[in-house]
């Protein structure tokens, strides 16, 4: 009963004309970010993330929040229809759904897509609902050496799901921890790594940050191959799959949005790991392996419920114990802490109607996807179809503008140019930014959480061993890591790594 309760709130919440508009809004960029090739929704949340200063909060998220799983559904669109991915997380998607396309049954791939995400949507939604609070009632029995673990872990475990080297990824979650503790220290108020520049006392703005190395370094990446990309669009034809089509893709969508929706929660997983995982899952379960790769209809059904389950649970811990579990939500925590409300337990118990509110906008945004994606098919293609010489430069004024935003600085316009180089030269280097991103944003809450605990203990290190849940963590993280330099998880990581690029 007080589940019902608790989503009547959300529900009373975001049925206003204002949070439904937004809801909207969300939603729809989130579709055309998805559309757009070499954008995405980080380069989006992080653009729009100035200008949420002056919205209410709950508006502001649910907006964002549209913005994040919108673009899973958008991304399907071209994926399927001109073999172009706008999502990373539809990559997976081109395999089958542009085969199916090349025979004349793209409609009938676009409704799966969408049929999938929707139900997908419905179903991580209602998850959301029933195990974040008792996840942020565990997290009140948290102390700062509780949570120095849990950081340590999600960074660890980010590192684990990231393609590639090993090596790589912790050594972009090293720099990324190195960046985070730019600026004045919270204890001694002294100024550290500042270099003797007055802008960098504050830190790097992880908008800016975030715009560089995910927006201008892709920008930078697509304008070595734009001119050879095809836009030819295949035929759409009747927009509805038959019963036995149905009966196919029941199954493969069920089990794909409970494990996007487990991969999800995990730090580093998110929307792409769950779509490559819920193909490789069909793939290995089907009784015709080989037709996948051919135009199985089961290979878009799978990895469009998975990414878009992924993308919704994400929210799980970064609403309840204030960990992003990938770099879209380290900027949702940033437009948490814009709005004057810290991220963590207190969230549900101290602002209900900003929690629930965005749960059952969820629902409401789902819906709104599903009307809005077939009808609007032609129109995203025209839009794909927009020569890329006439599309990055209205991104990157965009991107200056948002970011300029931020502190009416300049500098932080530079900081984005020079980041977004250094984005460009990490792809260059098959870096992958992402264990970066989250290390940048945790690390000055881990160093905060330690030295909290290092004060309590009086000093005394075995604090994080000697607390059972702390040391549980630790050693989750432990193996972990161990589980990741096996030679087998490390040929899976360089396989992966290669069908991303």
């Amino acid at each position: 009963m007080e589940l019902l309760s608790n989503l009547e709130l959300g529900f009373a919440t975001v049925l206003t004309p204002e949070n439904l508009m937004f809801s909207f809004f969300g939603v729809l960029l989130g579709t055309l970010i998805g559309v757009l090739p070499g954008l995405g929704p980080l380069v989006a949340i992080a653009v729009l993330l100035p200008f949420t200063f002056g919205l209410d909060p709950v508006s502001s998220m649910i907006m964002l929040a549209g913005i994040f799983y919108g673009a899973q559904y958008g991304g399907s669109t071209t994926a399927i229809l001109i073999n172009l991915p706008g999502e990373a997380s539809s990559i997976v998607t081109t395999l089958d759904g542009h085969e199916m396309a090349k025979r004349g049954e793209a409609g009938k791939a676009l409704a799966t897509a969408a049929i999938g995400s929707f139900f997908a949507g419905c179903v991580a939604t209602v998850l959301i609902g029933i195990f974040a609070p008792p996840l942020a009632e565990l997290a009140f029995k948290f102390g700062p050496a509780e949570y120095f673990s849990l950081m340590v872990c999600g960074l660890i475990v980010s590192v684990v799901l990231a393609n590639g080297s090993v090596l790589k990824a912790i050594g972009m979650m090293v720099l990324g921890l190195l960046i985070g503790l730019v600026g004045t220290d919270e204890q001694s108020g002294l100024q550290r790594m500042t270099l003797g520049v007055p802008e960098l006392s504050d830190g790097l703005a992880v908008a800016a940050i975030a715009m560089g190395i995910f927006g201008l370094g892709e920008i930078m990446r697509n304008l070595e191959d734009f001119n050879r990309r095809d836009f030819t669009v295949s035929k759409i034809t009747s927009l509805m799959p038959g019963r036995d089509d149905l009966k196919r893709i029941f199954a493969p969508m069920v089990r794909g949005t409970f494990l996007g929706s487990f991969l999800g929660v995990l730090p580093g997983g998110g929307a792409l790991l769950a779509s490559f995982s819920a193909y490789a899952l069909e793939k290995k379960i089907a009784p015709n392996p080989d037709d996948f790769g051919r135009g199985a209809i089961q290979g878009v059904a799978a990895p469009e419920a998975a990414n878009n389950a992924g993308a919704q649970t994400s929210f799980i811990p970064m609403l309840t114990l204030g960990i992003p579990s990938n770099p879209v939500m380290a900027l949702m925590i940033s437009a948490l802490v814009i709005q004057g409300i810290e991220p963590g337990p207190a969230v549900i118990s101290d602002h209900p109607e900003l929690f629930w509110g965005i749960i059952a906008s969820m629902w409401i945004g789902n819906l709104m996807l599903l009307l809005l994606n077939l009808p609007l098919v032609g129109l995203w293609v025209k839009l794909v179809s927009i020569p890329y010489k006439i599309l990055f430069p209205i991104v990157i004024v965009f991107a200056c503008v948002g970011v300029f935003s931020i502190n009416n600085s300049a500098f932080a316009v530079f900081t984005m140019a020079g980041f977004g180089v250094f984005g460009y030269v990490l792809k260059k280097l098959e870096c992958e930014p992402a264990p970066m991103i989250l290390g940048f944003i945790l690390g000055p809450m881990m160093e905060g959480h330690m030295q909290r605990a290092l004060l309590i203990s009086r000093g005394d290190i075995s604090v994080f061993v000697r607390e059972p849940i702390s040391a549980g963590l630790l050693a989750v993280a432990a193996v972990a890591l161990i589980v990741a330099v096996l030679p087998s998880v490390n040929k899976t990581r360089k396989i992966a790594m290669v069908d991303d690029d």
